[in-house]
């Protein structure tokens, strides 16, 4: 118990400060939470060392000592092994052993029903172990009722139902039908080693008070609430879920696999379906559409507008009427005051409601840190899909993951290491307090921000607990990304953090927002470009690139008009040198590079359309040649972030409508400048819904 409790104070001690969050989480594996001694994995037995209790119908025969027989019930009183066969129609298998010793059963092809209660119910042992005889099939069903011999209490509540220690092992195979409520609880430990365990379930599938830890098996469950779950909320060293292999199909109503603290998987297969999957989930409403409005001061720094070439303004078609500036900032203040008293009021009445109404159906949940070392994971959530009330961590592993809230979210930490991420729909792909991402192959398809830090207050989301998805908006949040692949493909902002984003090393690839109510990138606070590859595609009436003070070189480039999804960007130096082939799969209206091979004092040229020859990966090209295209501006870097129209070098957009908010009146695009110019913000902005995110 001092390394488990050692353990699992190491893996929560991660700070969810912007200042912390580059260190990674403890590196915690299950062998560092539970240990599986002797009697757990034990399946040998000889019949001269054994107790043999033969069932046919209501009646026993018991051959050695420990088990006696009356009214259709078999009750063990003593340590030792037990090997069951034949049928009980209706009675129970008692383990009343007062000594704490260890008590194992072997289902030996063996039928257990009971009408009005559980069919294995162990009132008393240290341990109990269930083997699963080699070869044999075994069956444990209860009824729809129960008849409780004492009516203050409600136990027990499952077909299999424990107050001790409970472990299965062996090779044979488990059918349990838990009609009246759960397939497998125990009080305290349980633990699976081995077999083939089939449950249907009322309500939970398996159920372990203190852990439920699994060293392998296969696992089929269907359960009206939840798949697995570990329940202990007294005691921080336990209530964990430790997973090192196994396999586990788990179609549930609520959460797949959830612990009350710690969750920690190794490795085996997984295909989890929880409450319909996404096509099941609530609508959010805070998507934003096109043209939305963000609220909040993190829109500024982004480009500037292009004026025609003559000079004039561009945009005399869809922009905001100019109005008077100083009467527009007065009834802004006045209208975003009332708008955001409005919103919060709302929100919070909203979250209290869905605290006691909403279903938490998360395909991996936990209370505390939730950390996935390795295995194969295909999960359709009607919630969140992988979800920590405090850290996420995954090191390696591959996922294929459809939600229909957030694809990975955490309340502190998210951090992303290793393994192969594909998510294919989420509202939010990755939420996090603060997010790292130093390693991994990650897609991300979101219906609102593809990657978040600390920006969601998903008061409509399906939650099980108040606190889900809620954040305070303290601007410290931080985006880390030093290695790995990042490619988003978002209807929100691309990659948002409403603190600050640092890149030192790998590759993000974003295919924003078509609408100018969001943007490919947005922060409140800077972004330290050091290193790695930026591509950021999408609308530009939002749109940022990397902050002033960073040490590697970016370019942005506005378009006058919106370009085709699939038309190639190439960007290549004074010597003909490639720095960039990229195809956009959505249709763009900016673009932003951040590349090693950018110098300052060089010159280069970006043109667009055309062909090549290389090998395009998530749509940027590796060797080949490229031709065909149209040069659209040719330039020289003087600066950390230079910024382009088609008539050449301009200047950033640092302009906003009155009031702070990103755009014209009830999310028209602003009006745009001549030249460059700041554009002129437009009266207001409607403000974002109360019961939704704003567009960060």
């Amino acid at each position: 118990m001092v390394l488990l409790s050692a353990a699992l104070m190491t893996a929560c001690s991660t700070n969810t400060g912007a200042n912390t969050n580059a260190a990674e989480l403890a590196n915690v594996k299950t062998t560092d939470l539970v240990e599986y001694d002797a009697d757990d994995t034990t399946t040998a037995w000889t019949a001269d060392a054994s107790t043999d209790i033969a069932l046919a119908g209501t009646n026993a025969e018991i051959k050695g000592a420990g088990a006696t027989a009356k009214g259709g019930s078999v009750t063990i009183t003593e340590a030792g092994t037990y090997i069951l066969s034949g049928t009980l129609s209706d009675g129970q298998i008692i383990v009343d052993e007062q000594a704490e010793g260890t008590v194992r059963l072997v289902l030996n092809g063996v039928t257990l029903k009971d009408s009005d209660s559980a069919p294995v119910y162990i009132k008393e042992a240290g341990k109990v172990v269930i083997t699963l005889q080699e070869g044999t099939e075994n069956s444990v069903a209860d009824g729809g009722t129960y008849v409780f011999a004492d009516a203050g209490t409600e136990e027990p509540s499952a077909a299999i139902f424990s107050k001790a220690d409970l472990t299965i092992n062996g090779t044979g195979k488990l059918t349990v039908t838990g009609s009246y409520k759960d397939g497998i609880s125990s009080k305290d430990d349980l633990k699976i080693a081995g077999g083939t365990i089939d449950i249907t379930a009322a309500d939970d599938g398996i159920v372990g008070k203190d852990l439920v830890a699994v060293q392998d098996g296969n696992l089929t469950i269907k359960a009206e609430g939840d798949g697995i779950k570990s329940t202990n909320d007294e005691d921080a060293a336990k209530g964990f879920v430790a997973i090192a292999a196994g396999t586990f199909d788990i179609t549930a109503g609520n959460d797949g696999i959830q612990a009350e603290t710690a969750e920690v998987i190794d490795g085996g297969t997984f295909s989890l379906v929880t409450n319909g999957g996404y096509e099941n989930a609530e609508a959010k409403t805070g998507e934003q559409g096109p043209g939305g409005m963000g609220m909040g001061g993190n829109r500024g720094g982004g480009f500037g507008d292009q004026g025609a070439a003559d000079g004039t303004s561009a945009a005399t078609t869809d922009a905001a009427p100019v109005v008077d500036t100083a009467a527009a900032a007065t009834n802004t203040a006045a209208v975003t005051t009332t708008a955001v008293t409005t919103a919060v009021a709302t929100a919070e009445a909203t979250a209290a409601t869905a605290e006691t109404e909403s279903t938490s159906a998360k395909g991996l949940k936990a209370g505390g840190d939730l950390t996935v070392n390795g295995g194969s994971f295909t999960i359709n959530a009607a919630d969140d899909a992988l979800h920590s009330n405090s850290n996420v961590s995954v090191t390696d592993g591959e996922f294929k993951i459809t939600a229909g809230d957030d694809g990975i979210h955490a309340d502190s930490l998210t951090s992303l290491s290793g393994g192969t991420i594909d998510i294919t729909k989420s509202y939010e792909g990755i939420e996090g307090g603060n997010i790292t991402i130093s390693g991994g192959d990650i897609h991300v398809v979101a219906s609102d921000d593809g990657v978040n830090v600390a920006g969601g207050n998903d008061s409509n989301a399906a939650q099980g607990t108040a606190q889900q998805d809620q954040f305070t908006s303290s601007g410290s949040g931080l985006l880390t990304i030093s290695g790995g692949s990042v490619t988003v493909d978002s209807t929100g902002d691309g990659l948002d953090s409403n603190g600050s984003i640092s890149m030192t090393g790998g590759t993000a690839i974003v295919n924003g927002p078509t609408n100018d109510g969001n943007g490919p990138l947005d922060y409140d606070g800077t972004f330290d470009m050091t290193g790695g590859l930026l591509v950021a595609a999408g609308s530009s009436g939002m749109a940022q690139a990397p902050g002033e003070d960073s040490s590697q070189y970016s370019v942005g480039m506005s378009f006058t008009e919106a370009q085709q999804a699939g038309t190639l960007v190439h960007l290549e130096d004074g010597d003909g040198n490639n720095i960039l082939t990229f195809a956009p799969s959505k249709n763009f209206s900016s673009v932003v590079v951040s590349s090693p091979d950018l110098k300052q004092g060089r010159s280069y040229t970006l043109s667009t359309g055309g062909t090549s020859t290389g090998t395009a990966v998530d749509g940027l090209y590796t060797d080949g040649d490229y031709t065909g295209g149209t040069q659209v501006v040719a330039f020289d870097i003087s600066g950390s972030v230079t910024w382009l129209n088609e008539s050449g070098v301009t200047t950033a957009n640092t302009g906003r409508g009155p009031g702070g908010f990103g755009g014209g009146d009830g999310g028209t695009r602003p009006e745009r400048g001549a030249g460059g110019t700041p554009p002129q913000g437009g009266a207001g902005g409607t403000p974002p819904d109360a019961a939704g995110e704003t567009a960060n």
